[in-house]
C-alpha cells in the first residue's frame, strides 16, 4: 500500500511538472497506480475512482458553479471597483497600504485573484502617483489581502474544493479563514510597507507599456472617474457577498446549537451553501445586471462557468483519488504512523501542500492534492478537521515563484523585472504569510 502511494506521487508529480498531461489526468492516472498497487482489483479501482469524483462534486460542484458566475457579475459590473471606491474615500490618507489590503481582501471573496489584482492596479498606481508611496508597497498590499482570501476563504473554488473533500461545514471554513487571514494579511502589509522603502518606484513608462492610458491619472481623478462612472451603489455592489455569507452563517449556527423547529428547517433551507450562494447570483443578476441585455447577461456568466470548469475536474479527481486511499486502507496506515511520530497530525495537510505547491506553483492544485491525501488519513483521528482543512489551503501559498502566474502578473504590473526584485516582491511575501499560518495553526490546534 504505501508503495503503491508513494510510486502514484512521483507519477503524479512527474506528469505535472515534465509532460504535457494535464493534472486532472494526472490525479486520475495517480488514483489508478494507488488503487491497483494497494491490492485492490482493477473493477473495483475503476468504481473507486467514478465514487469518489461525484460524492466529492456533489457536494460542492452547485455552489462552485454560482460562485464563479456571481464573481464574474460583480468583475463586470464594475461593483468591484465600487468597493474599492469606498474603502479609500473611508479609509482616508496616510492608510493607503491598509487600504489596498482591506480592498484585496473583500473583493477577492467572489472574484479569482488574478482578476482582481489586474482590476485594481489602476487604484494602486493612482494611489502612488497621488502619495509618492512606493507603487511596490501598495501593489504587494493589494495582493496580499487578496491571495489569502483566494486561498481560505470560499466560495473561492481552491477552499470550496478542500472543504468539500475533507466533509466539513462551509460555513465554518468561511468563518475559519476570514478569522485566520486578518492576521496574515497584517503582516503582509508591514513586509510591504518596509519592502517600499527598499524598493522605491513610481509608476513610469519603463514596464508599463500596456497601462499606457492610466499612467497619468492621479488619484482624485480616479475617484472622480469612479464617482462620475455609472456605477452599481455600495448596497447594491455588497449585497451579493453579503448575503449568502449572513445565510450560511446563520445556518452555522443553528447547526451548531442543534435547534429545531419549522424556522430552523427554513433557516437551514436558506444557508445552505447552493440555496444562499444560488440566491447570491439572483442578488447579482437583478440587482447590477438590471440594464444588461439578456444576451450579454448570459454571456458574462459562462465566462464565469468556463473559469470554474477546470476546477471541477481537479477537485473531482482529487477526490477520487482520496476514495481509493480510503479504500485501499493506506490511510489508515499512515495516520497510524503519524501517532507514533507524536507530530501535530495538523501538519500533515499543511506540509502535502507546501511540497506540492513548490514543486508544481499552482496553490489550487497544492490545496486540492493535500486534501486528497490527508483527509482520509486523519478521518479516524483526533484531529479538529476544519483546521485540517484550513492547513490544506494555507500550505499552498508557500513561496511563489516563477511557475506561479500570480508571480507574473504582480511583478510585471508594476514593472519589476529583475529576478532577485521579483523573489523580494511576491516569493518573500507569500513565505511570510506561510510561516504565519503554520504559527497560527499550531496554536489553534493546540487551543481546539
Amino acid at each position: 500500500m504505501m508503495v503503491g502511494l508513494a510510486i502514484a506521487i512521483i507519477v503524479l508529480i512527474f506528469l505535472v511538472v515534465k509532460t504535457k498531461v494535464h493534472v486532472f489526468l494526472a490525479l486520475i492516472i495517480a488514483a489508478s497506480i494507488t488503487g491497483l498497487i494497494g491490492g485492490m482489483t482493477p473493477p473495483a479501482v475503476v468504481e473507486a475512482i467514478t465514487q469518489g469524483f461525484g460524492s466529492t462534486l456533489g457536494s460542492i460542484a452547485i455552489v462552485i458553479g454560482f460562485g464563479v458566475m456571481m464573481g464574474r457579475i460583480l468583475e463586470v459590473s464594475g461593483a468591484a471597483e465600487r468597493l474599492a471606491y469606498t474603502i479609500v474615500k473611508v479609509l482616508g490618507k496616510r492608510k493607503e497600504e491598509w487600504a489596498m489590503a482591506l480592498t484585496g481582501y473583500i473583493v477577492a471573496i467572489p472574484i479569482f485573484v488574478d482578476s482582481a489584482f489586474i482590476i485594481l492596479s489602476p487604484l494602486a498606481k493612482a494611489l502612488s502617483k497621488k502619495t509618492g508611496k512606493s507603487i511596490v508597497a501598495l501593489a504587494v498590499a493589494l495582493a496580499g489581502g487578496a491571495v489569502v482570501m483566494h486561498s481560505a476563504v470560499p466560495p473561492t473554488p481552491g477552499p470550496l474544493g478542500v472543504a468539500g473533500i475533507f466533509g466539513i461545514d462551509i460555513g465554518l471554513m468561511i468563518l475559519a479563514g476570514m478569522i485566520f487571514a486578518i492576521p496574515i494579511v497584517i503582516s503582509m502589509v508591514i513586509y510591504a510597507k518596509w519592502l517600499g522603502k527598499r524598493i522605491y518606484q513610481l509608476p513610469s513608462e519603463d514596464g508599463m507599456d500596456w497601462i499606457r492610458p492610466e499612467e497619468q491619472i492621479s488619484v482624485d481623478d480616479w475617484m472622480e472617474e469612479k464617482e462620475s462612472k455609472n456605477l452599481p451603489s455600495l448596497f447594491r455592489s455588497a449585497m451579493p457577498i453579503l448575503v449568502p455569507v449572513l445565510l450560511i452563517f446563520m445556518n452555522t449556527t443553528v447547526t451548531a446549537m442543534d435547534l429545531s423547529g419549522t424556522i430552523v428547517d427554513y433557516i437551514r433551507f436558506f444557508g445552505n451553501p447552493v440555496i444562499a450562494v444560488g440566491i447570491a447570483v439572483l442578488l447579482a443578476i437583478y440587482g447590477l445586471f438590471g440594464h444588461v441585455r439578456r444576451s450579454e447577461a448570459l454571456e458574462r456568466m459562462e465566462e464565469g462557468i468556463k473559469q470554474a470548469g477546470i476546477v471541477l475536474l481537479v477537485t473531482g479527481a482529487g477526490g477520487a483519488l482520496g476514495f481509493v486511499l480510503r479504500e485501499t486502507g493506506v490511510g489508515d496506515h499512515i495516520a497510524e504512523i503519524v501517532v507514533n511520530t507524536g507530530l501535530p497530525a495538523i501538519l500533515l495537510p499543511f506540509v502535502i501542500a507546501t511540497l506540492v505547491r513548490f514543486i508544481q506553483g499552482s496553490g489550487t492544485v497544492a490545496m486540492i492534492t493535500a486534501a486528497s491525501i490527508s483527509a482520509p488519513i486523519l478521518s479516524g483521528m483526533d484531529v479538529n478537521m476544519v483546521l485540517a482543512a484550513q492547513a490544506a489551503a494555507l500550505g499552498s501559498l508557500f513561496f511563489s515563484y516563477f511557475n506561479d502566474s500570480l508571480f507574473w502578473v504582480v511583478n510585471r504590473t508594476i514593472g519589476i523585472k529583475q529576478a532577485k526584485e521579483q523573489i523580494l516582491v511576491w516569493s518573500v511575501p507569500t513565505t511570510i504569510a506561510w510561516f504565519v499560518s503554520l504559527i497560527l495553526l499550531i496554536i489553534a490546534d493546540f487551543i481546539f
